[in-house]
């Protein structure tokens, strides 16, 4: 089939990559000149293992292409897929959904024959509804129909995840448009997925619940860390203890400095403010996201604890930037925040990150880069694990104790053990151990 992907950047570019590979033609549509530029050239927006290989191949065979030339690929398309960002309002956290009705604006001009346009972006629900009133207003004689295809991918992960996902989300009345979809995602049969048709609605609403849910047991294994601290519990067994449980499971029971990224902070304030609209509150997630925010927070309080109490003047070495391994994303990440907290009490921040550092530049101008994890912990009072990354995993530990002007790790994601970690002469702080 042919496909437009209106959005070259993440769930876009992924997207377009995947749909390309099951063998139909894709052409990859974005307004940033610069971008597409790059990516006729071969190289990648974005971080994502195995992205590059596969946009490489599917280019090379004539089935994905990029342009900013909407116009011209959106007459003869069998669908459509709206791909852009949908970034928290300011003000009430709302999603910005701006450059989804400009999408549907420029859409409308260029439609010919039947066509299904479908919101692949995160949509509050409703969003539907307005891109056809859109639609509909500016070409009253167009053929088509508007599909809610929320997409399900995690960052560093995406492309086993598009190709072997767990549930297939499409929201459609419209029985050609159910055709074109099942035939769009035909080539999953194979790997029988879960295609799941629902009304427009429950798909929109279906995204941000998935988020909600897995933000909120990502929160609730965090604040059971803390509690461990107190009673002298381990939390990691406590979360193997009830993720065996399978009405609970294993999955986003890690616990850590607090979740990030590009959907679940935005998606749960887009979703609290959904349910203020209606007169239908959200406590639950409400309580999630203040929690959350105030975790970031507590690490940075946990690392200056680990210090004697103070850490002005001292060398603050932190490994990982990125919200979570595997990806250059920098959004919300919680290294944002206990950069901000150090600096500001007087530290000098080190760090280093194997693919985020080009992002984070611009974004915390107090941090000095080291070029790898040993020049960050040199001459370090503390050295802080804030993303497991693989490559800090198996450290030559004792290179970097004898680098260090003081010997304190803080283990922000439990990669290593207490008792290893003090037989080796750290003094090593974890979460939710003792």
């Amino acid at each position: 089939m042919n496909i437009t992907m209106i959005g070259a950047g993440y769930v876009g570019l992924v997207s377009g990559a995947c749909f390309a590979d099951f063998g139909h033609i894709v052409t990859c549509v974005d307004t940033d000149e610069g971008k597409i530029a790059r990516l006729v050239r071969g190289e990648m927006p974005i971080f994502e293992p195995g992205l590059d290989e596969l946009v490489a191949a599917n280019v090379r065979e004539k089935r994905l292409a990029f342009t900013t030339a909407l116009e011209a690929s959106v007459p003869g398309a069998d669908a459509v897929f709206i791909a852009v960002g949908t970034p928290s309002r300011r003000g009430d956290g709302f999603a910005d959904l701006s450059f989804v009705y400009a999408g549907a604006q420029k859409i409308a001009a260029c439609l010919e024959g039947f066509t299904v346009v479908i919101n692949k972006s995160t949509v509050p629900v409703g969003a539907g509804d307005e891109v056809e009133r859109i639609i509909r207003e500016l070409r009253p004689d167009a053929d088509f129909a508007v599909v809610s295809n929320p997409e399900f991918l995690r960052e560093g992960a995406a492309i086993e995840d598009f190709k072997r996902p767990d549930r297939v989300v499409i929201g459609t009345d419209d029985p050609r448009a159910r055709d074109v979809m099942s035939e769009i995602y035909r080539p999953l049969n194979l790997n029988q997925p879960p295609l799941l048709f629902t009304s427009r609605r429950t798909s929109e609403l279906t995204k941000y619940a998935a988020n909600a849910f897995l933000a909120t047991k990502i929160t609730f294994i965090n604040e059971v860390a803390d509690l461990c601290e107190k009673v002298g519990a381990d939390v990691q067994d406590v979360a193997r203890g009830i993720g065996l449980d399978k009405r609970i499971g294993g999955k986003f029971l890690h616990v850590g400095p607090g979740y990030g990224g590009s959907c679940f902070p935005k998606d749960t304030l887009a979703l609290i403010k959904i349910g203020q609209d209606h007169s239908s509150p959200l406590r639950i997630v409400e309580t999630v996201v203040a929690v959350n925010d105030a975790r970031k927070r507590a690490m940075a309080r946990k690392v200056i604890a680990a210090c004697g109490g103070a850490v002005r003047g001292k060398k603050i070495g932190l490994l990982g930037l990125a919200f979570k391994p595997n990806t250059d994303d920098m959004r919300d990440a919680p290294s944002l925040a206990i950069v901000a907290s150090l600096a500001g009490d007087g530290a000098d921040v080190h760090a280093y990150d194997p693919e985020s550092m080009a992002q984070a530049r611009s974004l915390m101008p107090e941090v000095t880069f080291a070029e790898n994890a040993y020049d960050c912990a040199a001459g370090a009072d503390a050295l802080v694990i804030v993303t497991e990354w693989d490559v800090f995993r198996a450290l030559d530990l004792e290179r970097i104790k004898g680098s260090m002007r003081a010997p304190v790790v803080v283990d922000l994601r439990n990669v290593y053990r207490p008792a290893d970690m003090r037989k080796r002469g750290f003094a090593y702080v974890s979460v939710g151990r003792e």
